[in-house]
């Protein structure tokens, strides 16, 4: 019973977004996933806009979820969702959901990935199936040996080239310790970009 109900928690939520502007947060495996919480917070700040989150299992060993004030999909959910034929794929309906995704931190893991085509868990089967007349936006993090190996700059302009948006990396001293290029843009960044997408009032009274 439980588990039932725990499916139709899920298939309610994103019937019940009450946001003009949906914005889908993918968070992958890097410390800077620390900054979850914050990001969020300040997203909702922003006129109209509604949140939710989906996350890689790495990605949860860095941030508290009590602490973020939005539902957060996991893995787990995108097959506890489908049961038959006739139920709902969670990574389709959040692609249908959201008008932006942003994925921060993307880090090294998930960013060879997305550059190969693999969608192995529900994160990368959502940007997988991404509508690309949307904005997919990504803040890469990782340490700064990672960020200077040749490939990532490969992979970097390969999520490029499929019309996706970098907010690039920044320098800095490290968790590790280690200084140098290859931190999460600052929060704030990051949210002062994606307000870059939001629909003028003027704009949106003129659809049809």
């Amino acid at each position: 019973m439980q588990a039932d109900d725990h499916v139709s928690c899920l298939k309610a939520d994103l019937l019940e977004s009450s946001g003009t502007f949906r914005v889908l947060v993918g968070v992958t495996g890097s410390v800077a996933a620390l900054k979850l919480p914050l990001l969020v917070s300040q997203l909702l700040q922003l006129p109209g806009v509604d949140v939710r989150v989906v996350t890689t299992e790495h990605a949860k060993h860095f941030y508290n979820a009590a602490e973020v004030s939005v539902k957060i999909y996991t893995d787990k959910d995108e097959w506890e969702l489908w049961t038959r034929r006739s139920d709902p794929v969670l990574h389709i309906e959040l692609r249908r959901w959201a008008d932006l995704l942003v994925i921060a931190p993307l880090d090294a893991n998930t960013l060879g990935k997305i550059a190969s085509g693999i969608c192995d868990n529900l994160l990368t089967c959502v940007v997988r199936a991404w509508d690309t007349s949307r904005p997919l936006l990504f803040c890469p993090a990782m340490n700064t040996a990672m960020w200077l190996h040749p490939i990532t700059a490969q992979q970097v302009s390969k999520l490029k080239e499929f019309g996706y948006v970098e907010i690039p990396c920044i320098a800095k001293k490290l968790v590790c310790g280690d200084e140098g290029k290859g931190a999460m843009a600052e929060v704030s960044t990051i949210v002062s970009t994606v307000k870059q997408y939001l629909q003028k009032p003027d704009e949106s009274s003129q659809k049809t």
